[in-house]
Order: C-alpha cells, then sequence, then structure tokens
C-alpha cells in the first residue's frame, strides 16, 4: 500500500489548518506557501476536505478555510480513507467485496486482514490534535543554545 500525495497533502493540510487556528480563515496561497503545495493541487484537495464537512470555506476579502471541528476530532484514518478511499491491501477486504470463492482455504488472508488491522490501528489511533502535539514537542525538543 502507498499513500498518495493528495493522502499526504491532506493531512498535512488538516494539521496547518489546526495549528494556524486563531479564529480567522486562512487563505489557500498562505496554506500553499507553507506547505510547498501548488495552489492549484491544493484547491483540488481542500474541495474534497470541505465537501466531506473536515474544513468550512467562507467567500469574500476576509474569506478563506478552517477546520470544521476540534482536531481532536479528525484521525489520520478519516483523511485518508476520504482521499484514498480503501486502505485495504487486497481487494477482497475492501468493504461490499464480493466473497472470494477461494475465502475458506487462502492461507494468505489471515496475512492480508493482519496488515489490514494493524495498519487501521495506526491511522485511526493518530488524530490531528496528536500530530499537532507531536510538533509542539519536536520544537520544544530542539535545542539552539550556542
Amino acid at each position: 500500500m502507498k499513500i498518495s500525495t493528495k493522502g499526504r497533502y491532506a493531512v498535512r493540510v488538516m494539521l496547518d489548518l489546526a495549528l494556524n487556528n486563531n479564529g480567522e480563515c486562512i487563505k489557500v496561497k498562505e496554506i500553499a506557501a507553507r506547505q510547498g503545495i501548488s495552489e492549484k493541487y491544493l484547491e483540488q484537495i481542500i474541495a474534497v476536505l470541505n465537501k466531506a464537512g473536515y474544513v468550512k470555506s467562507v467567500r469574500g476579502a476576509q474569506g478563506g478555510y478552517r477546520i470544521a471541528k476540534d482536531p481532536a476530532d479528525f484521525t489520520v484514518g478519516m483523511i485518508l480513507r476520504l482521499t484514498e478511499g480503501s486502505l485495504a491491501p487486497v481487494a477482497c477486504l475492501e468493504e461490499g467485496a464480493d466473497i472470494c470463492e477461494r475465502c475458506d482455504t487462502c492461507e494468505t488472508l489471515e496475512v492480508w486482514q493482519e496488515l489490514y488491522d494493524a495498519v487501521n490501528k495506526v491511522v485511526d489511533g493518530v488524530t490531528i490534535a496528536d500530530l499537532v502535539e507531536r510538533r509542539n514537542k519536536r520544537l520544544e525538543n530542539l535545542d539552539y543554545s550556542i
């Protein structure tokens, strides 16, 4: 399984909105500059996040985007499933998949299920608030003494 730039950037955008959440809307141009993402691509990603209700948009001169809820309400898994679709490593584990005729005799199915469970445990166990905390701890641990 490989996470695309769309998925990685969507997580970064949500983190950026959480880190810069001062009550005012944030312009795409500002997010793009901080994250090193093209504005056009960022607009596509934000449109997906907005449609899902993860971000709120405000039009006008003072408009922009802000995170829709508390950062603790969004897991990395939610964002990745929104942008990537299923995180299942094989088609037979995807939600709504037809039952494979070999599932009763498939020696590898357990391995794929364990992998899927492990991925879900990690991405569903980390929230945007956790990423904010990790960033803040990392910055605290930087030693600027000369």
